[in-house]
């Protein structure tokens, strides 16, 4: 449910780059009133990472996804409804998108720390490198296939249409996932022996009020941050320029890029269970951040050498294999992001999971800014293997953790 939830996130958080094309000649916006309504979600989106993930902590994943899913129906309807239908006027209309968009952002903001905190309530800390890169594959799943689909709807019934279809796929998830997901194993009824012995143990179910406030004081917290920060900015390089680079400097065909853009996140799905996988078993194997760490240097590693290789090549297959490697080899790294800051967070998992989130908008963030910049002055070889120095320090960064990192934000845990 986790995986479907990360999926259905990102089609309704990208269904409308594909609908403006459509959409803004009709509602009489300018280009910059358009940037203006895409902006708007990830201002939400940002802001509300460590909010949404302090109300899962203490209302529970239950409640506190199930009312994200109502925010994603609810605001996804509307925005196909009220601009032009409802709302009558280009600036009236425009209003009303931003708005409906900046609560979309808050609603999707809770999906990966709400899962953080679900994994931390079901899974043993030997298990979540796996379940979270079980939850992240619907990432490289939903930019890989949201925009074909969402424009051959759109070209089919119109741009109000593909709000309205997205706003139905929820539906069934979030009614499952009310009536058949709890916040722990315990409070499931038929819950096993097995899955109450590999749960958590613990002796809240809640976190308290403020004690979120000891992330901001937790040192191994911070740096990982700062690791995913950069991490994130090498991704949306990826993300946002790739397309563009297979055309400008490459000089491929539109549709032929088009295509070859998706190559990596189809190669980022099929690699990143088996990664997760590793990251636990050598977990299990050499203690907690210690196999974790290994699995997350050489993904970084990795990325940033399959980077410069496809920067450098002359040949194209070699320079598209390699950034598709690259980009796969990122999104190998999220399981033991994730199943780290879990750790870290302990009963605050959703509240940490949050600041790391936010940190990695802010890392996207800084790349929209500052690589348009590097290209310029750089050129596309310079700004891209300014990439690759970037997941070198995200590399680093993670030799200054603690091999056994405290639970700074641990609680005292009664007997089970």
């Amino acid at each position: 449910m986790l995986t479907a939830f990360s999926i259905l996130s990102y089609v309704l958080r990208v269904n409308i780059t594909v609908a403006k094309v459509q959409m803004a000649p009709a509602l009489g916006f300018s280009t910059a009133q358009t940037g203006l309504v895409l902006s708007a979600f990830m201002l939400g989106y940002a802001l509300f990472q460590v909010p949404m993930g302090i109300w899962g902590d203490r209302q529970g994943p239950r409640f506190t996804l199930t009312m994200c899913g109502v925010i994603w129906i609810a605001t996804t309807v509307l925005s196909g409804l009220v601009p032009g239908i409802l709302v009558q006027g280009s600036t009236a209309s425009f209003v009303s998108l931003l708005i409906l968009r900046f609560v979309l952002g808050i609603g999707i903001a809770g999906t990966y720390p709400i899962a953080a905190k679900t994994v931390h309530n079901w899974f043993p800390s030997s298990g979540r490198a796996g379940a979270m890169a079980m939850v992240i594959i619907g990432a490289p799943i939903g930019i890989a296939f949201t925009s074909p689909f969402i424009a051959t709807v759109m070209q089919a019934f119109g741009w109000r249409a593909t709000f309205y279809l997205t706003a139905l796929l929820p539906i069934p998830l979030v009614v499952w996932w009310w009536l058949q997901a709890s916040d722990r194993p315990r409070e499931l009824a038929g819950a096993t022996t097995k899955a109450l012995d590999s749960a958590a143990p613990v002796g809240s179910s809640r976190a308290s009020r403020g004690s979120w406030l000891k992330a901001f004081q937790n040192r191994n917290l911070l740096i990982l941050s700062l690791s995913y920060f950069l991490d994130s900015y090498v991704l949306s390089v990826f993300i946002t320029w790739l397309f563009t680079y297979l055309v400008e400097e490459r000089k491929l065909k539109i549709i032929v890029s088009g295509w070859l853009a998706c190559l990596p996140y189809l190669l980022s799905t099929a690699l990143l269970p088996s990664i997760g996988y590793l990251s636990d078993r050598l977990s299990a194997r050499r203690g907690g951040l210690h196999g974790r760490r290994s699995i997350a240097i050489g993904c970084l590693l990795g990325s940033a050498l399959m980077l410069l290789i496809g920067t450098l090549t002359a040949q194209v297959p070699v320079a598209v294999g390699a950034f598709s490697l690259s980009i796969a080899l990122l999104f190998g790294a999220e399981g033991s992001y994730w199943s780290t800051t879990i750790d870290l967070g302990d009963e605050d998992a959703g509240a940490s999971g949050g600041l790391m989130n936010l940190s990695g908008n802010l890392g996207a963030l800084a790349s929209t800014l500052v690589f348009p910049i590097l290209v310029t002055s750089l050129h596309w070889n310079g700004a891209l293997a300014s990439g690759a120095a970037c997941a070198l320090v995200s590399a680093g960064l993670w030799l200054l953790l603690h091999v056994e990192p405290p639970r700074a934000l641990s609680y005292a845990r009664s007997p089970q």
